[in-house]
């Protein structure tokens, strides 16, 4: 048996990985949509259920773009969808709103607990520092 190229945030309601599993997260989940959290777009949306939800690389807008991001995924959550959300490589932007999903679902109070948390589901996050500043501005202040 293979490794999934995803993982279950919140077992079978949110599931987070890169852009390269969408087709085997398609083949074997419920999804009702699909955030990607990649800054720009190469190629478009990869799936009929992707919506487009940034986090930027300015500084001035991260803030921003992540309390989007974070609000997207638990208004879906909240009504009842299976959420996927993905940047490129399912480590950084997504590791971000993996972060900031935990906290928001009560389940870590601080950022670098939740951020332990969601590396214990998925090893490879690694939030960058700014990400890490951000989520630290919106949650920690």
């Amino acid at each position: 048996m293979t490794e999934k190229k995803y993982e279950e945030l919140i077992p079978a309601r949110i599931f987070i990985g890169g852009v390269d599993a969408i087709e085997e997260l398609l083949e074997n989940e419920k999804i009702d949509v699909i955030y990607d959290l990649r800054a720009k777009l190469k190629d478009g949306l990869p799936s009929k259920l992707s919506i487009h939800q940034p986090i930027v690389d300015e500084e001035e807008n991260q803030v921003e773009s992540i309390k989007a991001a974070i609000n997207a995924v638990m208004d879906s959550y909240e009504n009842g969808k299976n959420v996927y959300f993905h940047c490129n490589t399912g480590r950084g932007r997504a590791g971000t709103i993996a972060t900031a999903t935990l906290l928001e679902l009560g389940l870590a109070s601080t950022v670098d607990e939740a951020e332990e948390k969601a590396k214990a589901i998925r090893p490879n996050i690694n939030v960058r520092p700014q990400f890490k500043d951000a989520l630290k501005h919106i949650y920690e202040q």
